[in-house]
């Protein structure tokens, strides 16, 4: 049995801001259980949903040593789905409103919670044979692992895994800060450590000293060891080349169902057409889009940031909207000159743009539904998982082949009758507005060729399934590797005992020849003495009294 702990600062459905809570909260359960025990641990934060909250169960508490600092931390315990969830508790560094601060709180926070989780072990009995640590929150695992536990018999053969979901975000604060929180030498604040362009890197350091690394798709492992993907360490990913790889996310395909999901108005049962059309219908009278089934809808669930492409929406959305058929509905938050970007083409496309500066995940279902194309224009992406969900959900992608967006999207070919989505390839506007011109240029023309397409994406398989398989196999190497290195250090000890058994028998034969060799020849040197003298008695002298 395969011991593994995922360390996350965030997990679906307890807490969740991003793609990572999916993974954090959805893999783990897809592991054979007779093969992996997959825990889960993650901080008690105090936004966390109340309905999971009510049914922890208080463990323990101990101390966590921060240099000379004694934190205290609770030890909670839930299952969910079949899996153990352990919630670390510290009212001073997890309260507040959201799970993430400004990075002077947040390089604290989570190096407690990098030191709490090897503190906690003992506590909650297992000793797992491989901890997968989880973006820069988690970053300073391996290292504390390297330094301050290493040695403990219980924590000696533990391996790291370290999982890069964006490589944007690294934890990069003050040096002497970062050493006053964790009492880590000077040593490990090296070029080759922990130091990155005169700051401590937790990010950094978790690639550094795991024993493993993994990004969430292949394109994106390669694109980290370019300058224009590295984000500054792409000399780092190039030199841990051999030790990097990238695995797909997957989707939880047992809650992201058409044919099962509650938040959809008509599910999925056969029929792309009948569904997609009603989940139109359905989506434009909710949000006050003009009703009719000829438009061609196009959905955006996302950040509003420059990475996920808002600034080419910006520059070009007026010419998409050119086409009077085309309708646009975006979902999300972010930065306010997007945010109010997206209300003034509301209020200038009435009754075909929707801006909804929030988060619904009830209005998201809808909207992988109810479109009929979903555009994802990113600068960047690490894997992206609403492609993946559009896929699922019959919404053909229209995607920047860029990271997990290239991995998952294969374009449209219209000579071989291939793609599940259309792309383009440079950063660029127009190249953009070209995708969904003709994008909308099948819709409108070829509609059999367009339902291929949505028929050869909903039938793609992007569950956990190959995903998971991947990481097992990564998890026994790991523990195959450290059962060799236990086996030659067992070998290499017996060896050096056997050498200092053999050199000790040796000194001691020698040390009885040398002594045998003194004794013949002490007693050749008595037969060599005259027999009277041999035979004399040494004379006794009596020593008179002296008054």
């Amino acid at each position: 049995m395969n011991r593994i702990l995922f360390a996350s600062s965030e997990a679906a459905p307890f807490i969740k801001t991003g793609g990572l809570a999916d993974v954090a909260g959805s893999l783990p359960k897809y592991f054979p259980k007779d093969e992996h025990d997959v825990r889960v641990v993650l901080p008690k934060y105090l936004c966390m949903k109340e309905k999971f909250s009510d049914r922890l169960e208080f463990l323990a508490s101990c101390e966590v040593q921060l240099n000379w600092r004694k934190q205290y931390a609770g030890v909670y315990r839930l299952t969910e789905d079949g899996i153990t969830f352990y919630f670390i508790e510290n009212d001073y560094y997890f309260a507040g409103p959201a799970p993430y601060g400004e990075i002077y709180q947040d390089a604290e926070k989570f190096a407690f919670f990098s030191k709490a989780v090897l503190t906690i072990l003992p506590i909650i009995d297992f000793f797992p044979d491989v901890i997968h640590c989880h973006d820069w929150q988690t970053g300073l695992i391996p290292v504390f692992l390297e330094a301050q536990y290493r040695q403990q018999e219980l924590y000696h053969h533990i391996r790291t895994i370290f999982t890069i979901h964006n490589l944007k975000f690294q934890g990069r604060w003050y040096i002497d800060a970062i050493r006053d929180v964790t009492g880590l030498p000077a040593e490990y604040f090296t070029p080759d450590t922990l130091e990155s362009y005169g700051q401590a890197n937790l990010l950094k350091g978790g690639v550094v000293y795991s024993d493993f690394v993994t990004t969430v798709s292949e394109t994106y492992a390669k694109e980290i060891q370019t300058i224009e993907g590295g984000e500054g360490l792409d000399g780092l990913f190039r030199a841990r080349d051999s030790r990097l790889s990238g695995i797909l996310n997957g989707l939880d395909y047992e809650v992201l169902d058409p044919a099962s999901d509650e938040h959809i108005a008509s599910r999925y049962e056969g029929d792309i057409i009948s569904y997609k059309n009603a989940n139109k219908a359905d989506l434009q009278k909710t949000l006050g889009l003009d009703e009719r089934e000829d438009a061609f809808l196009i959905g955006m669930v996302s950040r509003l940031t420059d990475q996920k492409g808002f600034d080419l929406a910006d520059y070009i959305l007026d010419e998409i909207l050119g086409n009077e058929r085309i309708q646009f509905v975006v979902l999300g938050t972010g930065e306010h000159r997007f945010e109010d970007m997206l209300r003034f083409f509301e209020g200038k496309y009435p009754g075909r743009v929707s801006a909804n500066i929030c988060y619904s995940e009830e209005l998201a279902q809808k909207i992988y539904a109810s479109c009929d194309a979903f555009l994802m224009p990113s600068r960047f992406e690490p894997c992206g998982l609403s492609q993946i969900m559009a896929l699922r959900y019959g919404t053909v992608p229209l995607v920047r082949e860029t990271g997990g967006l290239k991995d998952t999207v294969e374009p449209y070919n219209e000579f071989e009758h291939t793609g599940t989505g259309f792309s383009f390839h440079n950063y660029n506007a127009h190249e953009m507005l070209f995708m969904v011109r003709s994008a909308f240029k099948v819709y409108d023309q070829y509609p059999e060729e367009w339902l291929g397409i949505v028929q050869r994406g909903m039938e793609a398989d992007f569950s956990w399934k190959v995903s998971c398989e991947r990481y097992a196999l990564l998890y026994e190497a790991l523990i195959e590797e450290e059962r060799r290195r236990t086996e030659e250090e067992r070998r290499l000890r017996e060896e050096q005992e056997r050498i200092e058994q053999r050199q000790k028998e040796e000194e001691m034969l020698l040390r009885l020849r040398m002594e045998k060799a003194l004794a013949e020849e002490e007693a050749e040197e008595e037969q060599r003495k005259p027999t009277s003298v041999k035979r004399r008695k040494p004379r006794t002298t009596r020593l008179k009294t002296v008054k």
